[in-house]
């Protein structure tokens, strides 16, 4: 790894926002893409994290929404990462409004400080370019430019926006001046780009000083600086997390980096970069990535392809078995399948709008849902019943709670769980049971030091995840979650 020539460090600041809808039905509104493992063991957030382990990084930031906090944390905590801090978000508001809360959160604690903006959802095979990349960035970002990541074109993509590439920097090797940034092209106008040979794909990433960003957007949005300004006023400490100002984050306007700054500065540089990079933004692109069989097929998972080519398949659940087709995506869990053409996966997007629409529960939520404490998945549910798997996670208990309109049966099927039921605590082993009437005040806790896996079987009227009224709550939550 080559030095970058200075002492001071980079912070990381990763973006987790999205929902990641043209991957669905793996991705959710409320588990999007950046908690998944689709290019690796590790989900895309978590490699994201890796990729800033050396000596000239400082502990990254993280940006997310809220309602994603807890899996972040744990996502995080798993793999021994510890954040310089967690903020966030409300509401989304896309990327120049949390940069600008990360530039100014970051300039609080150093004035000299830079920071390399990255999504947590991208793909980079070549790490190691991406990080000599970044060397070469970091002494242009503390002369005070405004470096972007630029990715030679493969083919005329119209998903992604580019950098028309100008003439080399007099002080800065491998660094290049920016003649323009394009928004997505059509697939003419994308032709010519990759002809000319003298356009980047615009990666996302960004290197700069904090003071340098803000000093950008207070002259081309000063608005945004104002009102990222009262969000951290009025931000509050809940558990280790940041919570920016509701009301002041959410009546920001909803604005891109791109366009709030790069696109009107004239301090903006580009470093061309070869690192194996894919924003995952649809199906087709995870094909793009993976090995391929003699047919060009890929595998993920439970399949049987014959007389098939250039087929992705990738089953959580269910066997997938595909005959006599081409060009094809399918993908299966536990409660959805997905079957589209290979070349219009891209128009998922608008599929997975007509079920929000419909307020389909299969839009935002798998049938396992993740919590602070640890899993359940709904197994079976009819009329006035529902039979879910938990499994709390060693030393992790629910809220202390009651319900009005359901009851709940819990029957142990490994480890020991310690349950408040009323005035009395009882300790349950393996296939041991309780009855938890309604209106009961209740917890359920794991005293052992390995996962409690126990079913639950709730009768009643209302099976809601509503029905929660919470008398006490280790995770700061004030509302059922």
């Amino acid at each position: 790894m080559s030095s970058t020539g200075t002492a001071r460090k980079v912070t990381p600041v990763i973006l987790s926002g999205g929902s990641g809808s043209r991957l669905w039905p793996l991705s959710r509104a409320l588990y999007p893409k950046q908690f998944l493992s689709l290019a690796g063991e590790r989900t895309m957030l978590q490699e994201s994290a890796h990729r800033f382990s050396g000596e000239q990084f400082a502990a990254p930031m993280m940006i997310c929404n809220e309602e994603h906090r807890f899996i972040v944390a744990e996502q995080l905590r798993s793999q021994g990462v510890e954040p310089a801090e967690i903020i966030l978000e409300p509401i989304g508001r896309n990327t120049a409004p949390a940069v600008c809360v990360a530039a100014l959160a970051l300039l609080a604690q150093d004035p000299d400080a830079l920071m390399l903006v990255t999504p947590s959802d991208h793909v980079i095979t070549a790490p190691d370019r991406f990080i000599e990349a970044v060397d070469k960035a970091t002494a242009a970002a503390a002369d005070g430019s405004l470096v972007s990541f630029g990715i030679q074109p493969s083919r005329p993509e119209t998903g992604y926006g580019y950098i028309s590439i100008g003439a080399p920097t007099a002080t800065h090797a491998g660094v290049h001046v920016v003649d323009r940034f394009v928004e997505k092209p059509d697939l003419a106008t994308a032709e010519t780009f990759l002809s000319a040979g003298t356009y980047l794909w615009n990666s996302g990433i960004f290197l700069f000083s904090a003071a340098g960003y803000i000093s950008e957007l207070e002259r081309t949005a000063p608005a945004i600086v104002d009102g990222c300004r009262a969000a951290l006023a009025a931000a509050a400490r809940d558990l280790s997390f940041c919570r920016l100002g509701s009301q002041e984050f959410s009546a920001l306007p909803s604005v891109s980096i791109d366009y709030a700054v790069m696109e009107k500065t004239d301090r903006a540089v580009v470093v061309p970069v070869e690192m194996g990079w894919s924003d995952i933004g649809a199906w087709s692109a995870l094909w793009d990535i993976s090995d391929k069989d003699a047919d060009g097929n890929v595998v993920r998972g439970d399949a049987i392809i014959q007389d098939s080519r250039n087929v992705y398949a990738h089953s959580d659940h269910p066997l997938i078995a595909i005959s006599g087709l081409d060009d094809i995506v399918v993908v299966a869990t536990d409660d959805a399948i997905l079957v589209a053409d290979r070349n219009k996966t891209q128009d998922i997007k608008e599929l997975v709008a007509r079920l929000q629409a419909e307020e389909r529960s299969e839009f935002s939520l798998h049938t396992k849902v993740h919590r602070p404490w640890g899993t359940y998945r709904s197994i079976d549910r009819g009329e006035r019943f529902q039979v879910k798997r938990i499994v709390v996670a060693p030393g992790q208990r629910l809220s202390l709670q009651m319900h009005h309109h359901r009851a709940e049966h819990w029957v142990v099927v490994e480890g020991t769980a310690l349950v408040t039921r009323g005035p009395d605590t009882l300790t349950l082993a393996e296939n041991e049971s309780i009855y938890i009437s309604a209106g009961t005040i209740h917890r359920l806790e794991n005293p052992g030091t390995s996962p409690l896996h126990l079913i639950e079987v709730q009768t009643g009227s209302y099976l809601g995840e509503d029905d929660i009224v919470r008398f006490e709550d280790g995770y700061g939550r004030l509302t059922s979650s």
